[in-house]
This record gives structure tokens, sequence and C-alpha cells, in this order.
């Protein structure tokens, strides 16, 4: 891609639909008092690959830097409670899913379908339930896929599960085109399959996101006014974003604590 008015910049795809040449702003924001904990402007034109980098920034400024990274379970065991990140389904990636959990963090991010099954009124993968103890998948028919072999495509290891049933099935066409179907498994589907189960316990989460999250991006809209940034390259409009939260923030501390507890917590810094 190339701008002519600003180099650095991409084009984006905006969430009601189309694109705008601009830049990605990613925002961490605490639940409590709605204060932007951490921020970076990219020019990469989705959120797929942003979410462990963004979780590992607000750890560490909630937190404080960490000598060694401990698992959820070893953070309980110091007496701390397990940080938890939510965002929404633009965010998943599976890689990104595990990094999160390498850091001691839990990630609660829905998973979009992308298959495009559903929409041809065909059993999507979630349809089809893998049973551990034997090491095969069910299929809604209730026949068993069993593990087949394995491959690596992109760098992950894959294990493949099918069945030669598929001819004689009477779903047959609300499964597959092809003579039998197959279902891939990466090595680490276990864990995603944890973080999906946590975030079923949480059916509230998403509602309390967009009611965290966009409250920052509304006000700072507001106050950017119609034309938004008015820096170009990206290092200018990294520092134009600080300062537009620097801003937010000292408003948010002031609305939360009042001036005269900022200003003595500020002296006493």
């Amino acid at each position: 891609q190339v701008s002519r008015t600003d180099p650095d910049s991409r084009s984006m795809t905006k969430a009601g639909g189309g694109t705008e040449v601009g830049y990605n702003v990613q925002a961490a924001v605490d639940g409590e008092h709605h204060l932007i904990v951490a921020h970076e402007v990219t020019n990469e034109p989705t959120d797929r690959a942003q979410l462990s980098s963004m979780a590992e920034q607000a750890k560490t400024a909630v937190r404080g830097e960490e000598k060694e990274l401990a698992t959820e379970s070893e953070d309980e065991d110091q007496g701390h409670e397990a940080f938890t990140v939510v965002a929404d389904a633009g965010y998943y990636k599976g890689e990104e899913i595990v990094a999160c959990q390498d850091r001691g963090i839990t990630p609660l991010v829905p998973k979009a379908d992308t298959s495009g099954k559903r929409t041809k009124g065909q059993f999507t993968r979630e349809a089809f339930r893998y049973d551990a103890e034997h090491n095969v998948y069910r299929c809604p028919a209730g026949q068993s896929l069993p593990y087949s072999f394995s491959t690596k495509e992109q760098g992950k290891l894959l294990h493949v599960y099918m069945t030669n049933r598929c001819q004689g099935c009477d779903l047959k066409a609300k499964c597959t085109t092809g003579k039998e179907r197959r279902i891939r498994r990466w090595e680490h589907e276990h864990r995603l399959e944890a973080a999906a189960a946590a975030l079923k316990k949480q059916p509230d989460a998403m509602r309390l996101r967009k009611q965290i999250v966009e409250h920052p991006f509304g006000t700072i809209k507001h106050w950017m006014g119609a034309t938004h940034f008015v820096m170009k390259r990206l290092e200018n409009v990294q520092a134009e974003m600080s300062l537009y939260v620097l801003g937010y923030n000292l408003k948010r501390a002031i609305a939360v604590l009042g001036m005269p507890k900022l200003m003595a917590a500020l002296e006493a810094a």
C-alpha cells in the first residue's frame, strides 16, 4: 500500500463496513475506573496479532514488572487475583490466546465463525465434539472420526481426524461435498477449548467490554472532532495519541479522586 498523503498510514477496515486510510489505535482499559492503562498506535490493518502484546503491557502497568512469568494458578498461590483480559472477536487468533495463557493472563475472546458453512446450511466445526478419552471426534450423525495423521501447516502441528462412512450417511449433504469430512485439531486446541469454556461462564463479558473500552474511545473521539488525527507519520501520530491519553487519564483521575486527593498523591509520588 502507498499513501501519497502519509506514507505510514494504511487502509483500515471500518467497524460499520468500508475502509478508511489511517491508523489502528489499541487501548487497554481497567474495568474499575475506566483508566487507559496501556495504548499503542500501529499501522496493522487488523487486531488479530495485537492481543498478547496489549495484554502483557496492561498487566505490567497494573502489576508492575515480574521477574518470571507465572501461570494463573501460580498467581493465585501467591495471593494475586487472576489477570483477565476481555476483547472482541476481531482479536481472536489461536496463537495469541495461547501466548496470553503462557503469561498468566486469562483471555476472554469470542471466536467468529468464518468458515461460511453455516450460511450454506452445513454443519460447522462446532457441531463435532471431541472425545479426549478415545481421541476421536463425534459427528452429528453419531459416527466417530478417529485420528488419521498429523501434518504441519504454517508452522502449526495439526492432527487430522476423518472417517470413510460419509457416503451412505443421510446427513452428508449438510456436512460435506467431499468423500469424507475431515477435522483438523491443533496441538494446543485443548487450551483454546479451556478459553472458550471460561468465556461461556461469563455471559456478560462482551456487554461489559463495550461499557469499559468504548467509553474512553468515545470521549477521545469527541475531543478530536470529525478529523481525528491531525499529525502525519507513525511516530508523530503515536505522540499525538499519547497526549490524548494523558489528558483523558488526568480528567478521569480528577473525576474519580477529586483534585485535592490527586494533588496529594502526585506530591507524595
